[in-house]
């Protein structure tokens, strides 16, 4: 006993020239569609950011301001950071280290590393 075995294949039926002309512009229509829905989500993530930062901005106001005040009490007394040092011959100085990087000319330059 012979068994057939019934297959079907679904055949398209060859595609005309509207056809074409139809998928190309549903393919443009739905590429112009994505991009608009991604600039609007960009957008609105633009906008929502904004908000969050104006508020944090907003709620750290009297944060900054007392920071502002204490920074110029501060400065207005004099304080600060207090730096003493002394040199290789003894003598004493101090001042305000404000930021540095010190290189001594008799220093002998070193040996290049591998």
């Amino acid at each position: 006993m012979e068994r057939h075995r019934h297959t079907t294949h679904m055949q398209a039926a060859p595609a005309g020239p509207f056809a074409k002309l139809f998928a190309a512009l549903a393919g443009v229509v739905l590429l112009v569609l994505g991009l608009m829905f991604s600039v609007v989500i960009i957008a609105v993530a633009i906008a929502f950011g904004l908000v969050i930062w104006g508020w944090m901005w907003w709620k750290t106001r009297a944060l900054r301001q007392q920071m502002r005040a204490q920074m110029e009490a501060r400065m207005a007394a004099g304080e600060g950071a207090p730096a003493s040092y002394s040199d290789d011959d003894g003598s004493q100085s101090s001042g305000r280290v404000i930021e540095g990087e010190v290189i001594r000319a008799d220093d002998p330059p070193r040996p290049p590393e591998r």
